[in-house]
């Protein structure tokens, strides 16, 4: 293998048995080598940093600091950076974030192994990938609207099952407001009752 064509690869993943197997592939697949494996959020930021890898496949639940702070924080110092996001997680707004921090790529570990081979090759060429479904999941987030900083606070407790009343009362507005906005949040969400609204959330990663 020509060390100076081969793709450099560093690994981010909390999960020891999942480092082991990603690194498996990437020493078998040709023409690529694992330059460095980082453990939790701050450790991908620091070791992107100083080995500028051709690809970083980053799990989104890190420790210390989570996959989208890290995806802001690398492609606020390499604008250009190429992170492949490879999760457990097809959320609609985990996918929406990724994309929107800066990753180029987002795939899900369940992935065949040819598949995540040439994500990683994809995304280290400087390409973007997004395998179909990710790409309809993100063409749905994109078209639908989004709900305001005050309907995802009215969201979050509507999800606690209290009233339109005492949730005025923590938000420290008016009960008629608070009938406004679980009016829009049930309609950005095609809801037609507040527990299904608090369903699809969940679904779709709006809420933790």
């Amino acid at each position: 293998m020509n060390a100076a064509t081969a793709l450099r690869v560093l690994i981010a993943d909390d999960h020891t048995a999942l480092r082991l197997g990603l690194a498996s592939i990437v020493e078998t697949m040709g023409q690529a080598v694992l330059v460095g494996e980082a453990v939790d959020g701050e450790e991908a930021v620091q070791q992107y940093l100083a080995l500028a890898p051709d690809v970083m496949t980053l799990d989104l639940r890190m420790p210390k600091l989570d996959g989208l702070r890290v995806v802001e924080r690398v492609v606020a110092a390499v604008p250009d950076a190429r992170i492949l996001v490879m999760t457990m997680y097809d959320h609609e707004e985990d996918i929406f974030g990724s994309i929107r921090a800066g990753a180029k790529g987002y795939i899900l570990k369940s992935a065949p192994r040819a598949e995540i081979v040439t994500a990683m090759r994809r995304v280290g060429a400087g390409e973007r990938y997004l395998p179909a479904y990710v790409a309809l999941t993100l063409a749905t987030r994109l078209s639908a609207p989004t709900l305001t900083a005050r309907e995802h606070e009215v969201l979050g407790l509507m999800r606690l099952g209290i009233s339109n009343k005492e949730i005025g009362r923590q938000l420290n507005v008016a009960e008629g407001t608070v009938k406004a906005h679980v009016r829009e949040v049930l309609g950005k969400l095609g809801a037609i009752s507040r527990t299904e609204a608090v369903n699809l959330a969940l679904q779709r990663g709006l809420l933790k």
